[in-house]
């Protein structure tokens, strides 16, 4: 029988990184300074998630899936994306703005590149007063008008900032031009692809005086212009003790589940894996005759063989609940 995993997480050094992977979510991140994304449960190639507990210790996610299939993942699941892992589970946190990017849909992605697209969903764990988010145009614009803002350099002007605080909630389709701003924390999930076209990057320079690429024709083709302007945040009320849904999707389904008491979890109708994100809190994850651990900052993926749980939480608690 298969059990709750944990993983090692791949830290990522990043320019415009920080410390709160550690101050905040309890990360261990040596003497790194500038750690701006922890990727959690990862099937891409060179970036394989380790096993860290139980009788699997120490064997990679892709070597999980091709021992043991549906198990693992759901039936559904493996008859779509076979051996592949179907999402990407990151913390990102931003002392800096990230690059103005745009991710390709999968269409695109598999014709050019042979690999999926890049739909994803942002969940703001912690945020620095006045900072915030830019996603979309803030007006309806046209392609031409796009090249426009990007030979003067004014495509600032044409984003949409959105001043976050935690608990706020955003589906970014591929397609979406966006950007994390400087002083947020958050919780990505996505589809496994690393495909990323920057468009501007706040003009900075490294040590040498060298300006990151840029993919600006790339860009060009990847950008949807029709679906860049509307609403990206998602609404939604916290109710304690209560699952609540905050996205629904062809890609994954994410929840959010604050509660100071025990909550029973079945997954007799998903079919799938299941996800959990510490946010916050400490509880045990009580399966069969066996529990795990959880604290803030931990990860678990829950694999499709087991067919309930229960979240017992020490104190109140607070977790994204994410299967496809």
């Amino acid at each position: 029988m298969l059990y709750p995993f944990l993983f090692e997480p791949i830290l990522k050094e990043k320019i415009w990184g920080s410390t709160r992977l550690q101050t905040v979510l309890d990360h261990d991140l040596a003497d790194m300074e500038h750690c701006g994304e922890s990727w959690e449960i990862s099937g891409l190639v060179g970036d394989e998630s380790v096993v860290t507990n139980g009788f699997l210790a120490e064997n990679n996610l892709n070597e999980l899936i091709e021992i043991y299939l549906t198990d693992l993942v759901g039936e559904q699941n493996y008859e779509k994306y076979g051996l592949g892992f179907p999402l990407l589970i990151k913390y990102i946190d931003a002392q800096d703005n990230l690059s103005v990017q745009v991710h390709p849909d999968d269409e695109l992605a598999q014709r050019k590149y042979g690999q999926n697209g890049k739909t994803e969903m942002w969940h703001v764990i912690d945020a620095e007063p006045g900072s915030g988010l830019f996603i979309g145009f803030n007006r309806k614009i046209t392609q031409e008008q796009y090249k426009e803002a990007v030979t003067s350099g004014s495509l600032v002007n044409l984003l949409q900032f959105y001043p976050v605080q935690p608990g706020d909630t955003f589906m970014i389709p591929a397609g979406v031009v966006h950007a994390i701003g400087k002083g947020v924390l958050l919780a990505e999930i996505q589809q496994p692809s690393d495909v990323t076209f920057r468009i501007f990057d706040w003009n900075r320079v490294d040590e040498d005086g060298n300006a990151r690429e840029l993919h600006t024709e790339e860009a060009f083709e990847a950008i949807r212009y029709e679906e860049n302007f509307g609403q990206f945040k998602v609404e939604y009320q916290p109710t304690l003790n209560q699952t609540v849904p905050l996205v629904h999707s062809p890609y994954f389904n994410t929840n959010l589940i604050e509660f100071d008491q025990q909550v029973d979890k079945s997954f007799a109708e998903i079919d799938s894996f299941v996800i959990y994100m510490c946010l916050e809190g400490y509880m045990h994850l009580e399966y069969k005759d066996e529990h795990l651990v959880l604290r803030t900052g931990d990860v678990v993926l829950v694999p499709a063989d087991l067919d309930s749980i229960r979240l017992v939480p020490a104190v109140k608690s607070k977790m994204l609940e994410i299967y496809c």
